[in-house]
């Protein structure tokens, strides 16, 4: 499915803050999606995917006591082209300094955190699919909880990784539960789109957004755009705004 960036959109009726269906989905606990014991692992295409999806989630499975496995399948650092302020060399070193932070801001334990770097080069993981899946399934056990984004997102990286995780997860026995990033940006004529027969909604209390919130604006790089050459933020102000609504919603 061909689909608009989160940067090209104007107009504020959008799934997130529009679709009548939010309303409706039904609230999962964490011991329910995370079984006692179980270790989770979250499968990000670019650093910072991890935080904006699932840096809720993350934190309330570091408070259960739950191992956590991070997996970024790039490093981002293809994010800005033709720029001269980020240069894929500055991101190459940069990136990962930021995911550090969001890390720790979002209270996460970094002493035991085990984060793989999978190296790929972002906007170009469509073409490397089954090196994904390869790659991924090497870092997976049977009986882990495994959250990627959704294999129909709308993003070619996004889409990519999602399959990639999902077929991963089933070669070794793992639970594999999907999460929407760019979806909600769509448009609200596309909402019939999202199989909300799957969707969970997991709650967040106030200090769990404000510590994910906190974390995204980690993200530095990422935050300001450079008109000049015509590249919009990658964080844009109506994503930031939707991260700030007390729940996270996963497909199951």
């Amino acid at each position: 499915m061909k689909t608009v960036s989160i940067n090209e959109r104007s107009h504020p009726a959008q799934i997130w803050n529009s679709a009548p269906q939010l309303h409706n989905i039904p609230v999962i606990s964490t011991e329910t999606l995370v079984p006692s014991g179980a270790r989770a692992v979250v499968i990000a295409p670019h650093p910072g995917d991890e935080v904006v999806t699932c840096g809720g989630l993350l934190q309330l499975l570091s408070t259960l006591g739950h191992p956590l496995q991070l997996i970024s399948m790039s490093d981002g650092s293809a994010s800005h082209p033709g720029s001269q302020q980020w240069s894929e060399k500055r991101l190459s070193v940069f990136r990962p300094q930021e995911s550090v932070e969001a890390l720790r801001r979002l209270g996460l334990p970094m002493h035991s955190l085990k984060w793989i770097r999978g190296g790929f080069t972002d906007n170009a993981l469509a073409g490397r699919e089954l090196q994904l899946t390869q790659f991924i399934t090497r870092y997976l056990r049977p009986g882990d909880v495994v959250f990627s984004t959704w294999g129909e997102d709308g993003n070619d990286d996004h889409d990519a990784v999602g399959r990639a995780s999902a077929r991963a997860a089933a070669l070794v026995g793992a639970t594999f539960h999907e999460v929407p990033l760019q979806a909600w940006h769509w448009p609200t004529r596309d909402r019939a789109m999202i199989p909300w027969h799957r969707a969970r909604k997991i709650r967040l209390d106030t200090w769990t957004v404000a510590r994910k919130s906190h974390a995204t604006h980690a993200y530095a790089s990422q935050l300001d755009g450079e008109p000049a050459i015509g590249l919009a933020p990658l964080l844009p102000r109506v994503l930031l705004e939707r991260i700030r609504l007390p729940y996270e919603i996963v497909f199951v």
